[in-house]
């Protein structure tokens, strides 16, 4: 894998998030993979998040990422995704997921999302997650059949448990994810903090919750089938966001909400059940 200073720098990164753990446990070879891509990911989250340039600025943006990829599965040197040769080569993840993955950013960049319809909330949890989880199967050495469908179940419960645990994070710059389904607004317009203090908000999330469990136990049981490959990393996963869910159901969402984070030694020990073993 190429040292890129994008990897260095999503070390620093992922030393503070939940996903250090996951990668620290993975043999060298796929944990840079995974360094990589993680990479990637953050760097084009940041084009659709951090808020700086104009909507066509960022459009560019992701559109070089877009172009940098296509040149580097075809043999060129790539531009800025050249750091990504090492895990293109090593792991052949497909040049689609990486594309639906900006295309799930690009969403964040034509308009402010804001309380979506079901099937806009699934396409949004494809790119941005479940797309992610199809890149992160090659790395992991699995088949495609289960691994794709490990990728759509756990990337969709975990972007939903993210939602649920970012509402007030995500209506500070304008954002709602909840549907407006789950919500009873129709088409009426709402702002996300308008959204926020809803009666109906808690039911809405508990339902989001509802739709995160199944996806939960879909994993569970794609993952209790013991496929090829070392599936370590979605296992502890699936576990430290499935327990943060769990406390957020417990709490519920009513104001004021406090972000539900997972003490150190309930990390710990989840990375030392779900982490030993393959």
């Amino acid at each position: 894998m190429t040292d890129a200073p994008e990897i260095e720098a999503v070390r620093q990164k992922a030393s503070k998030s939940s996903f250090y753990s996951a990668m620290k446990m993975m043999a060298k070879p796929q944990r840079e993979g995974m360094y990589a891509i993680y990479a990637f990911c953050r760097v084009v989250d940041d084009i659709a998040d951090d808020g700086i340039g104009t909507r066509i600025e960022r459009t560019t943006a992701l559109q070089e990422w877009r172009d940098d990829l296509g040149a580097l599965y075809v043999g060129g040197r790539g531009g800025r995704a050249a750091f990504l040769r090492g895990v293109v080569d090593d792991f052949g993840p497909r040049l689609q997921d990486f594309i639906a993955v900006i295309d799930g950013m690009q969403m964040d960049v034509d308009e402010d999302i804001v309380a979506p319809s079901l099937e806009v909330l699934d396409l949004y949890c494809d790119r941005v997650a479940s797309a992610v989880g199809r890149l992160s199967i090659k790395v992991f050495g699995m088949e495609e059949e289960p691994g794709f469908a490990l990728a759509h179940h756990l990337g969709r419960a975990l972007q939903l448990t993210n939602i649920l645990r970012d509402l007030d994070e995500d209506a500070e710059i304008g954002r709602l994810y909840l549907p407006r389904d789950y919500l009873g607004i129709g088409i009426a317009p709402v702002t996300p903090k308008e959204a926020l203090e809803l009666p109906s908000l808690n039911e809405a999330c508990r339902k989001v919750a509802a739709l995160a469990e199944t996806h939960y136990e879909a994993a569970h049981q794609i993952m209790a089938k013991k496929p090829q490959g070392d599936i370590r990393a979605p296992r502890l996963m699936g576990a430290v966001y499935h327990e943060i869910l769990k406390r957020m159901m417990k709490i519920g969402w009513k104001a004021p909400r406090k972000r539900v984070k997972l003490p150190k030694p309930v990390l710990a020990y989840l990375a030392l059940r779900y982490g030993l073993g393959g």
